[in-house]
């Protein structure tokens, strides 16, 4: 006679999602002590930050992945609480500068925040975070000295923009666009999972007959590489 638990043997993705869940804590910890320590004095002074720095990139890479897969696991059994509620730009993206600024602080890299203070919009606040936390990290590394982080109401719909004055998406990306099938690069470690959760993320958001997306362009004010994310 078999057991319940032979009957219904429980599903590999569940201990998947509990497995990546308890990653994401303990990374999450690292990556608040490294932020805490690399901004200290008698820390950012000393050699060995530099050598640090690329290090605190990695981390915070590897738990934005974790935190995607486990939100994309949520959204695709469909218990994802999507939290649609209004939100000030200016104290939005004030949090996000916070965020990243000891990343950028150990790179040497300078932000410039482009947003009106009296614009409102209505969007799931830790999901758009993750998206923009994920790009501003991957133009830390790619950009020379220089981000510039942008919110405006364009033609309708809420415009975030992370420019960057690097050398730029390769020709070979823009043309591809956003496609989940593109594969994985051995070259560089690329999964293209960011961007895939980054256009999930947007395709959640609609009003009115208008969808959410993302675009890839080079140029922006500094002519490097530039995330565009677009909400109704």
């Amino acid at each position: 006679m078999e057991t319940s638990d032979q009957q219904h043997p429980p599903e590999l993705t569940a201990f998947l999602a509990s497995a990546i869940h308890d990653m994401k804590n303990s990374i999450s910890m690292l990556v608040n002590f490294m932020e805490e320590k690399l901004v200290e004095p008698e820390v950012k002074d000393h050699p060995i930050c530099k050598q640090m720095a690329p290090m605190l990139y990695e981390v915070k890479r590897v738990n934005s992945n974790l935190i995607q897969l486990l939100t994309l696991y949520k959204v695709d059994k469909k218990f994802y609480p999507f939290d649609l509620t209004e939100n000030s730009l200016e104290e939005f993206m004030t949090e996000i500068e916070q965020q990243n600024r000891a990343l950028m602080d150990t790179q040497g890299v300078q932000l410039e925040m482009d947003i009106p203070d009296d614009l409102y919009w209505y969007f799931d606040r830790e999901l758009v975070s993750g998206v923009l936390n994920h790009a501003l990290n991957n133009a830390t590394r790619y950009t020379q000295d220089k981000l510039r982080l942008v919110a405006a109401e364009v033609d309708g719909q809420l415009e975030f923009r992370v420019e960057d004055n690097g050398r730029g998406y390769p020709q070979s990306m823009l043309e591809e666009g956003i496609k989940v099938n593109r594969g994985v690069s051995f070259n560089t470690g690329s999964t293209g999972l960011g961007l895939y959760f980054s256009s999930i993320v947007a395709k959640m958001h609609k009003n009115q007959g208008r969808t959410g997306d993302i675009l890839l362009e080079n140029g922006g004010k500094f002519g490097g590489g530039c995330f565009v994310l677009r909400l109704p």
